[in-house]
């Protein structure tokens, strides 16, 4: 990875640092912004930046630096009922970030990269919920996903927007 590459990686590492603690507390999953940070990293890293942005910011929070949801850190947030959410962020960033260069020019790449990516996020924080909370099927999805769809749409919406102006800057300063 070229020494850009890596500044631009650590910086979206450190974006989802930042706003990923900024929560609004639902039970038991709290609403955060840090799918925000994902999706937008998804639309303007590629795969394996994207990827390496998403594992420092799991591994400072399992180390205990409180950038998971209402300022937690430690790997026992990791095994609590929003686990499959943390490390779903793997998965939803590559699926972006993969799609987004997949699909090409058409406007409706960055939502609908980004929908696919979410799709894979709410299937592991399902899924670990399940498992974590010993719920059903249906709780789980009335806990995990229901509440979601329409922050998610928004940050979708958001991120879709901003990408491509993100893009583009850095296209810029990476000319310099």
């Amino acid at each position: 990875m070229s020494s850009k590459k890596l500044v631009i990686t650590a910086l979206f590492a450190a974006v989802l640092c930042v706003i990923a603690p900024v929560t609004i507390p639902l039970e038991p999953i709290p609403l955060s912004l840090a799918t925000f940070a994902v999706y937008l990293m998804g639309a303007v890293l590629g795969v394996k930046q994207a990827l390496a942005a998403v594992c420092v910011y799991i591994l400072l929070g399992a180390a205990g630096v409180p950038v998971f949801s209402n300022f937690t850190g430690g790997v026992q947030k990791i095994l609590g009922v929003t686990g499959g959410f943390i490390f779903g962020y793997l998965p939803c960033a590559a699926i972006t970030a993969a799609l987004t260069r997949k699909i090409g020019p058409w406007k409706g790449r960055y939502p609908a990269a980004m929908l696919c990516g979410t799709v894979a996020l709410y299937v592991c924080g399902t899924a670990w919920f399940l498992v974590a909370a010993k719920s059903t099927l249906g709780t789980a999805l009335l806990a995990c996903v229901v509440p979601f769809l329409p922050g998610d749409a928004v940050k979708i919406a958001l991120a879709s927007v901003i990408a491509p102006m993100v893009k583009r800057r850095i296209a810029v300063l990476s000319e310099k």
